[in-house]
């Protein structure tokens, strides 16, 4: 059973585990990888529910943030209404299994929610 539901603080060491795992799997594909990440980055967006996670079947599968704005990367295009996905990392007992594809269905289903 696949659920999703918002991260809390005792999930931190397990976010910056993944983030870690991810990291290394993107130099290990020479692809640009991650910089570190600021605990209070990851706390500050938890407190402000934007750090979720996917359990399946109990187990953390796969987390990422969602933001609403990010100058810095959509530049003119930033004001447009969106949700921005941002550092989806999932667990690597569950790589290949396009864990992605279950968080876009959710963000399409929440986003017609607030529609």
């Amino acid at each position: 059973m696949i659920q999703i539901e918002n991260s809390d603080l005792k999930d931190l060491d397990i976010i910056f585990e993944f983030y870690k795992i991810a990291t290394e799997y993107m130099k290990s594909k020479k692809q640009i990888a991650w910089p570190k990440f600021s605990k209070e980055l990851v706390e500050a967006e938890i407190q402000e529910n934007r750090q979720w996670k996917l359990l399946i079947d109990g187990e953390l599968a796969c987390i990422w943030a969602i933001a609403f704005d990010d100058m810095l990367i959509w530049g003119d295009k930033n004001s447009e209404p969106s949700v921005y996905l941002h550092r989806i990392a999932t667990n690597p007992n569950f790589r290949g299994q396009k864990q992605v594809i279950e968080v876009v269905k959710w963000i399409q289903l929440v986003l017609k929610r607030i529609d």
